[in-house]
């Protein structure tokens, strides 16, 4: 295995967000669940099959919700964004958090990828898939909830460490969604949740790639899902209806 190391708010509840239908999906508790013990870590990428690829939960070009709108702080703009990632992501892995366990997922693994975490001291440890994202979520919500680095406040300033400490975030969320697709796409098919998978990614894509916040590097082990997400879906028929 390949080793990797580290060093305005959304209403979710509004269904006219493109993931405002998965907040509400997500509340509905045990719906749809599969039964029994998680299925194995998939050798097949079934996450590119095109029956798949094409389901999504918006038909709209998903760039246009992330350029900068004019008159907006560019910090601003990056900490309401990361939020609602960080947010998003982490509901979408509450779906499937029951089969990855430190039996099914033993390491943090994506594609041929390991991911290691590192404490505050810098203390390399292997740990197990489901630790790893919650040492993710646990040190992400403490960023984003405190005022001296994601100030909500007007007129207070952002550190002059806030672009580094964006891009740390995002470079976590991202392999917490690899990991998604890579262990657990199966039961997120069988939940119906893949369009919703799908579409928090290609968003969570576009966005970093507009502000270069992820090195392409980190991000090739799914270059080739992001290809098949990005590329604009073909035009859908649509149903004329003829007044009588």
């Amino acid at each position: 295995m390949e080793n990797t190391e580290e060093d305005p708010p959304v209403d979710f509840e509004s269904l006219e967000s493109p993931h405002g239908l998965l907040w509400t999906l997500f509340n509905r508790k045990g719906k749809g669940k599969p039964n029994g013990k998680k299925l194995p870590t998939e050798e097949k990428k079934h996450y590119l099959d095109s029956e798949y690829t094409k389901v999504r939960v918006v038909d709209f070009e998903l760039k246009e919700l992330v350029v900068l709108p004019r008159e907006i702080d560019l910090n601003e703009w990056l900490a309401s964004n990361t939020t609602t990632f960080f947010n998003l992501i982490n509901l979408q892995y509450s779906t499937i958090s029951e089969f990855c366990t430190g039996d099914t997922c033993p390491a943090m693994t994506a594609c041929s990828t390991t991911y290691y975490w590192y404490d505050e001291k810098g203390k390399k440890t292997k740990c197990t898939a489901p630790q790893y994202v919650d040492f993710v979520m646990s040190s992400v919500q403490k960023l984003v909830t405190d005022e001296d680095i994601f100030p909500t406040k007007y007129g207070k300033e952002f550190p002059n460490t806030f672009d580094s400490l964006v891009k740390k975030i995002c470079r976590y969320l991202f392999h917490v969604l690899a990991h998604i697709y890579w262990s657990h796409y199966k039961e997120t098919v069988a939940m119906d949740l893949h369009g919703h998978l799908n579409t928090l990614y290609t968003h969570f894509v576009v966005f970093i790639r507009e502000f270069n916040l992820m090195d392409p590097k980190e991000t090739s082990i799914m270059d080739d899902l992001t290809e098949a997400l990005c590329t604009p879906l073909p035009p859908q028929p649509q149903n004329h209806v003829t007044e009588r």
